[in-house]
């Protein structure tokens, strides 16, 4: 009797405890004993990306706080990158299409990455939605203006 793989990874940690647990013959006080393992190491792994979140936002309000442009700026110009390359994919590009085409001078207009830089824009647009709520719901460190 196995266990199968790739519906343990397919889980969470406590489940593919419970897999492996159930297929080794153990008796329930080493269950048990085990289970309190598990939940010791799932609370650590819990604190250890808790500090590591807690040490990113310290980093995030430095930068913010930093009146260098390269510090403080960086994420208003990835921004308007992003901005300005959906501005060339779908207001610049088929526009000089259609103007080429108009001339008789077709010309094949270069395609952007669109799925880097969807992934990128989406992801700055969730943190930015995530700062306004901050801002409107008076979070601590939100500097809302009373």
């Amino acid at each position: 009797m196995g266990f199968d793989l790739s519906s343990i990874i397919g889980g969470s940690i406590g489940d593919a405890f419970q897999k492996i647990v159930g297929t080794f013959k153990v008796s329930p006080s080493q269950q048990l004993e085990a289970q309190t393992e598990l939940s010791k190491i799932q609370l650590e792994l819990q604190g250890k990306i808790l500090d590591q979140v807690s040490a990113q936002m310290d980093i995030n309000k430095v930068e913010a706080a930093s009146s260098s442009t390269f510090v403080a700026g960086w994420r208003p110009a990835i921004g308007w990158i992003c901005g300005l390359g959906l501005f060339v994919q779908f207001i610049v590009n088929p526009i000089a299409t259609w103007i080429a085409a108009l001339a008789q001078h077709p010309i094949v207009f270069p395609a952007l990455d669109l799925g880097t830089l969807m992934t990128l824009l989406l992801g700055m647009l969730g943190l930015g939605t995530m700062r306004t709520f901050e801002k409107v719901n008076n979070a601590p460190g939100s500097n809302k203006v009373h």
